[in-house]
């Protein structure tokens, strides 16, 4: 029997820099056992240069990528998500859609990189944005998801967004 892969959504208000980077850094670290998109409440329309520059320095693919809004996520058609992980304040406190599955959601808050002032400092903080995140998503792994009742997998999660780097 094949292990049961995982959907992930990661959100952020415009869906060009933490999200997109958590979305690639799922899709890497999680090895088949997740599938994660991104999506923002107010799409910026292109994912943000700084991150575009982290993913090429850091060797991802960036084929596919796109800012895109979470009403994509919220139809008949989407794929049913298991997770939902805020990483900006601004979306962790808009209204979401209603989403199908009932997924746990969790909080991982994340400085923005992308308004950093200066090419050293803005790429330092994308490496630091991207070290967080991918911190978060080991731990995350490393839960024993499918034995966690809902609550304690709630706890779990918003545990790890309380992490502080």
């Amino acid at each position: 029997m094949s292990e049961k892969q995982y959907n992930v959504l990661i959100l952020c208000t415009g869906n060009s820099a933490r999200s997109i980077l958590g979305e690639v850094l799922f899709n890497t670290l999680g090895k088949g056992k997740f599938k994660a998109y991104s999506a923002g409440s107010k799409p910026a329309g292109k994912v943000n240069p700084g991150a575009l520059e982290w993913l090429s320095a850091n060797g991802h693919s960036m084929e596919g990528l796109r800012s895109k809004s979470w009403d994509e996520f919220a139809t008949s058609d989407a794929p049913e998500l298991d997770f939902i992980f805020t990483v900006c304040d601004n979306a962790a406190g808009e209204v979401c859609p209603l989403w199908l599955g009932h997924p746990a959601t969790a909080h991982w808050g994340i400085p923005d990189p992308a308004h950093i002032e200066g090419d050293e400092a803005r790429r330092a903080s994308f490496n630091k944005a991207a070290d967080q995140l991918a911190r978060r998503i080991h731990l995350f792994m490393s839960l024993p998801i499918d034995k966690l009742d809902k609550l304690t997998l709630k706890e779990k999660l918003s545990e790890i967004g309380r992490i502080q780097d």
